[in-house]
Protein backbone atom coordinates (compact mmCIF):
# COMPACT_ATOMS: atom_id res chain seq x y z
CA UNK A 1 0.00 0.00 0.00
CA UNK A 2 1.95 2.88 1.35
CA UNK A 3 6.06 2.63 1.61
CA UNK A 4 7.86 3.92 4.30
CA UNK A 5 7.67 7.38 2.40
CA UNK A 6 4.33 7.37 1.03
CA UNK A 7 2.82 6.49 -2.12
CA UNK A 8 4.57 5.09 -4.78
CA UNK A 9 4.98 6.92 -7.89
CA UNK A 10 2.36 5.14 -10.22
CA UNK A 11 -0.62 5.98 -7.22
CA UNK A 12 0.81 10.04 -7.38
CA UNK A 13 0.02 9.86 -10.81
CA UNK A 14 -3.24 8.28 -10.62
CA UNK A 15 -4.39 10.51 -7.95
CA UNK A 16 -3.06 13.31 -9.90
CA UNK A 17 -4.90 12.61 -12.82
CA UNK A 18 -8.16 11.58 -11.09
CA UNK A 19 -7.99 14.83 -9.94
CA UNK A 20 -7.17 17.12 -12.34
CA UNK A 21 -7.32 15.27 -15.90
CA UNK A 22 -9.64 17.61 -18.40
CA UNK A 23 -8.59 21.16 -16.12
CA UNK A 24 -6.19 23.74 -16.19
CA UNK A 25 -3.68 24.68 -13.51
CA UNK A 26 -1.43 27.82 -13.01
CA UNK A 27 1.96 27.24 -10.94
CA UNK A 28 3.36 30.04 -9.71
CA UNK A 29 6.04 31.86 -6.96
CA UNK A 30 3.29 34.31 -5.70
CA UNK A 31 2.01 37.01 -7.41
CA UNK A 32 2.97 40.46 -8.24
CA UNK A 33 0.74 43.57 -7.79
CA UNK A 34 -3.04 42.56 -9.49
CA UNK A 35 -1.95 40.04 -11.12
CA UNK A 36 -4.47 37.55 -9.40
CA UNK A 37 -7.17 39.92 -9.57
CA UNK A 38 -6.49 40.79 -13.12
CA UNK A 39 -6.83 36.84 -14.01
CA UNK A 40 -9.81 36.47 -12.08
CA UNK A 41 -11.74 39.06 -14.11
CA UNK A 42 -10.50 37.41 -17.56
CA UNK A 43 -13.68 35.40 -18.78
CA UNK A 44 -12.78 31.63 -17.09
CA UNK A 45 -9.50 32.69 -15.24
CA UNK A 46 -11.16 31.93 -11.75
CA UNK A 47 -11.91 28.29 -13.17
CA UNK A 48 -8.02 27.33 -13.16
CA UNK A 49 -6.84 25.91 -10.21
CA UNK A 50 -3.37 27.37 -8.77
CA UNK A 51 -0.46 26.24 -7.26
CA UNK A 52 2.22 27.89 -5.11
CA UNK A 53 5.63 26.09 -6.08
CA UNK A 54 7.21 27.05 -2.82
CA UNK A 55 8.35 23.99 -0.79
CA UNK A 56 5.90 23.81 2.04
CA UNK A 57 7.24 22.39 5.08
CA UNK A 58 5.43 19.05 4.85
CA UNK A 59 6.72 15.11 5.07
CA UNK A 60 4.33 14.30 2.16
CA UNK A 61 3.71 16.19 -0.84
CA UNK A 62 0.02 16.37 -2.35
CA UNK A 63 -0.45 14.83 -5.39
CA UNK A 64 -0.23 17.98 -7.63
CA UNK A 65 2.74 19.27 -5.47
CA UNK A 66 4.48 15.48 -5.91
CA UNK A 67 3.93 16.05 -9.93
CA UNK A 68 5.30 20.24 -9.81
CA UNK A 69 8.41 19.12 -7.82
CA UNK A 70 8.86 15.68 -9.60
CA UNK A 71 7.86 16.92 -13.45
CA UNK A 72 7.52 20.89 -13.65
CA UNK A 73 10.42 22.37 -11.81
CA UNK A 74 12.99 20.30 -13.14
CA UNK A 75 12.17 22.17 -16.36
CA UNK A 76 13.48 24.98 -15.46
CA UNK A 77 10.48 27.01 -17.02
CA UNK A 78 9.96 30.98 -15.93
CA UNK A 79 6.67 31.14 -13.23
CA UNK A 80 4.29 31.65 -13.71
CA UNK A 81 3.51 28.57 -16.06
CA UNK A 82 0.05 27.09 -17.00
CA UNK A 83 -0.47 23.42 -17.51
CA UNK A 84 -3.01 22.17 -19.56
CA UNK A 85 -3.77 18.77 -18.10
CA UNK A 86 -5.50 16.08 -21.00
CA UNK A 87 -6.43 12.55 -20.99
CA UNK A 88 -2.60 11.73 -22.77
CA UNK A 89 -0.32 14.50 -21.80
CA UNK A 90 0.28 17.39 -19.86
CA UNK A 91 0.87 20.82 -22.04
CA UNK A 92 2.79 23.45 -20.40
CA UNK A 93 3.75 26.87 -21.35
CA UNK A 94 5.14 30.12 -19.41
CA UNK A 95 3.59 32.92 -18.89
CA UNK A 96 6.26 35.36 -19.22
CA UNK A 97 7.75 37.82 -21.79
CA UNK A 98 10.60 39.76 -20.84
CA UNK A 99 11.16 38.83 -17.29
CA UNK A 100 7.36 39.87 -16.35
CA UNK A 101 4.27 37.97 -16.26
CA UNK A 102 2.28 38.45 -19.39
CA UNK A 103 -1.16 40.32 -18.88
CA UNK A 104 -3.52 37.40 -17.78
CA UNK A 105 -5.57 38.78 -20.99
CA UNK A 106 -3.06 37.04 -22.96
CA UNK A 107 -3.65 33.71 -21.68
CA UNK A 108 -7.03 33.18 -23.92
CA UNK A 109 -4.33 33.53 -26.91
CA UNK A 110 -2.05 31.29 -25.50
CA UNK A 111 -4.78 28.61 -25.15
CA UNK A 112 -6.10 28.92 -28.97
CA UNK A 113 -2.39 27.69 -29.85
CA UNK A 114 -1.45 25.45 -27.34
CA UNK A 115 -1.79 22.34 -29.40
CA UNK A 116 1.05 23.75 -31.49
CA UNK A 117 2.74 25.99 -29.30
CA UNK A 118 3.79 24.77 -25.84
CA UNK A 119 7.13 25.10 -24.06
CA UNK A 120 6.86 21.33 -23.06
CA UNK A 121 4.63 18.16 -23.58
CA UNK A 122 4.73 15.15 -20.61
CA UNK A 123 2.98 12.62 -22.19
CA UNK A 124 1.33 10.08 -19.43
CA UNK A 125 3.56 6.37 -19.77
CA UNK A 126 2.21 3.29 -18.55
CA UNK A 127 4.64 2.96 -15.55
CA UNK A 128 3.37 5.98 -13.85
CA UNK A 129 5.55 8.14 -15.15
CA UNK A 130 5.48 10.89 -17.78
CA UNK A 131 7.87 11.70 -20.71
CA UNK A 132 9.22 14.97 -21.45
CA UNK A 133 9.13 16.52 -24.78
CA UNK A 134 10.30 20.33 -25.52
CA UNK A 135 8.61 22.39 -27.47
CA UNK A 136 9.03 26.06 -27.48
CA UNK A 137 12.45 27.59 -26.55
CA UNK A 138 12.03 29.55 -23.45
CA UNK A 139 12.77 32.66 -24.91
CA UNK A 140 9.76 32.13 -27.39
CA UNK A 141 6.23 33.50 -25.62
CA UNK A 142 4.77 35.47 -28.47
CA UNK A 143 0.85 35.05 -28.71
CA UNK A 144 1.42 34.63 -32.63
CA UNK A 145 -2.69 33.86 -32.36
CA UNK A 146 -2.70 37.88 -31.33
CA UNK A 147 -0.42 39.34 -33.75
CA UNK A 148 -2.12 37.61 -36.20
CA UNK A 149 -5.42 39.00 -35.26
CA UNK A 150 -4.26 42.20 -34.83
CA UNK A 151 -2.40 41.72 -38.23
CA UNK A 152 0.96 42.10 -36.55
Amino acid sequence: MFGLFGPRPAQQMERFRSRYEGRSLIVHQGFNGDWLEELIKQPGGGGHFRMDSRPLPRRRPTPVEWLVQTYILPLELPQPLFLDVREDAILVRHLTRGQHAVHPSEIAWFLEELDTRHHARLVFAEDGGLHVHTGLPVDDNEALSMLEHLGL
